[in-house]
Formats: structure tokens, C-alpha cells, sequence
């Protein structure tokens, strides 16, 4: 079975949209459902579709998060043995979970956090680890230089800084 990694705040994400889903939007388009039934005949009720199909769509969603919250595998980067958050003499390999400061050949910097795919946000750089980004990234250090081949190009970077933090801001 298909495990789903992805970290603490991807967890707590998922948790809140199912809470909200089963707690609130549930019994909005239920509610919806009554009042477009007694509006009469609902063979030819566009309200009462809509909401039959606003519904199987919520179940559907609540059912995929379900699913993805039983098989998920949460991985805590401030808990992982060998990333001490105190040392900063450690040399910080980068793993899921951890934010990359990354410099290019002209200087520009670039920010990327390694995540689940149901987390990545590429306005937040938030990134999933099976991009070929993160990929490339993974299991490198401060000072090493990153060769990532993209679909439309190459690019370079060197890894300027690893650090790992937790972002509970949900």
C-alpha cells in the first residue's frame, strides 16, 4: 500500500480540511438539498442537481483525505536523529522537510522547502519531493553545487544554507 509522506503542518493541514468538510460543509449542502426539495418536483430542479453534485463531490474529497490520513507517514525533520536544531556546526544534509537557500550562478537566491505532494505550494516554495528539484537536492549539504535538469533546461545552483523548522502557522 501507498504510504503518503508528508510533514506535521501537511497532517494538521489535512486534519482541519476534513474537520471542516464533515463538520460544516456537509451540512450545508444537505441543508441545500432540503430547500431545493421543497421547491416540488425535482426532476427538473437545477438547485436540486447542483447540490446532489456539490455533494458527491464533498464525499469524494472526505473519502480521498480519509484515505491519505490512514497511509500517511509523517516525518518531523526537528525530530530526526543526526539534525541537531542547536548545532549550528552541524553540517545539515538535506532531507524531507527542510528548507534550502539555494544561490545561482548571477546570485539570486532561491528558497525551496522539501514536502509532501498534497503540501507543495510553489508560492511559499513549498515543493514536493518527487519534483525533480528536490531530487536533485536531497541528501546534499552547505557548499555543494546542484545540477537540476528541468524539462525546458539545466540550471545550477550551490546550496547555501539547510535548516530545518517546524511551520505550524495553520
Amino acid at each position: 500500500m501507498e504510504k503518503f509522506l508528508m510533514t506535521p503542518e501537511g497532517r494538521l493541514a489535512l486534519e482541519q480540511k476534513l474537520l471542516y468538510l464533515t463538520s460544516e460543509e456537509r451540512h450545508k449542502i444537505i441543508k441545500d438539498i432540503e430547500e431545493a426539495r421543497a421547491h416540488g418536483d425535482i426532476s427538473e430542479n437545477s438547485e436540486y442537481e447542483d447540490a446532489k453534485e456539490r455533494q458527491a463531490m464533498c464525499e469524494g474529497i472526505i473519502q480521498d483525505i480519509e484515505a491519505k490520513l490512514s497511509r500517511c507517514e509523517v516525518i518531523d525533520v526537528t525530530k530526526l536523529r543526526g539534525h541537531d536544531l542547536d548545532d549550528e556546526d552541524e553540517e545539515k544534509q538535506i532531507v524531507f522537510g527542510a528548507t534550502v537557500v539555494l544561490e545561482d550562478e548571477d546570485e539570486n537566491e532561491k528558497t525551496f522547502r522539501i514536502v509532501g505532494t498534497d503540501e507543495s505550494d510553489i508560492g511559499k516554495g513549498w515543493i514536493s519531493y518527487l519534483t525533480p528539484v528536490a531530487k536533485a537536492l536531497l541528501g546534499k549539504v552547505p557548499g555543494d553545487d546542484v545540477v537540476i535538469k528541468l524539462p525546458t533546461k539545466t540550471v545550477e545552483y550551490e546550496v547555501i544554507s539547510v535548516s530545518y523548522t517546524a511551520h505550524l502557522e495553520q
